[in-house]
């Protein structure tokens, strides 16, 4: 056998393996995907933010659709590397959100609506996207007025986890001259020279 033959059948090998891995992610009854570091909660966001408070988390809520090829590519090529997935289990308190859902959310400022009509009200334009929130919320504050941060879309694994690196060591305060693009410029550059964790 040639060194091309034996090639093309590790090759055809690793294939069922690769089209495992995407079919594995779970998808849950609303047709989005679940991962073990989303909770399942009442959407009562002050409640969500006291609960990510008493556990040393920062709240974050994570919009997705059925069928979004981008959410996806989060849950098949990002979500499932074990340095993100343990950052984001270690950090955070992920709430889900369906783009399209009759859930009721109950914001901040005490409004109480569906998830799609709250992400009318909040301007939720695209999935995923992802708001990143502080510790304490203003009376009367909506989720995305308060929000430290939002990602709109998908990104790759080193910017997903630079950006919640960046929320979660607080680098967003105004005192903090390193802005996120310069933050994920350095650790772009440290993960090339080889001395980003």
């Amino acid at each position: 056998m040639t060194k091309w033959m034996l090639k093309l059948a590790t090759l055809a090998l690793a294939l069922p393996l690769v089209a495992t891995d995407v079919a594995a992610v779970e998808l849950g009854d609303d047709g989005l995907h679940k991962t073990p570091w989303m909770r399942e909660t009442f959407k009562d966001l002050r409640e969500d933010l006291e609960e990510a408070n008493s556990e040393g988390k920062r709240l974050v809520l994570f919009f997705e659709q059925r069928g979004c090829i981008y959410c996806t590519k989060m849950h098949t090529d990002v979500f499932p590397r074990p340095e993100v997935s343990s950052y984001i289990d270690e950090n955070y308190f992920v709430v889900q959100m369906n783009l399209y859902g009759d859930v009721e959310v109950t914001d901040f400022d005490g409004e109480s609506l569906s998830e799609k009509d709250m992400a009318r009200k909040w301007g939720v334009l695209f999935t995923p996207t992802i708001l990143f929130l502080p510790e304490e919320v203003e009376e009367g504050q909506t989720a995305p007025q308060a929000a430290v941060a939002t990602m709109p879309g998908a990104f790759g694994p080193g910017t997903t986890l630079d950006m919640f690196t960046w929320v979660n060591e607080k680098r967003y305060l105004s005192d903090n001259e390193e802005d996120f693009q310069r933050y994920h410029a350095r650790r772009i550059s440290e993960r090339n020279n080889g001395s980003a964790d």
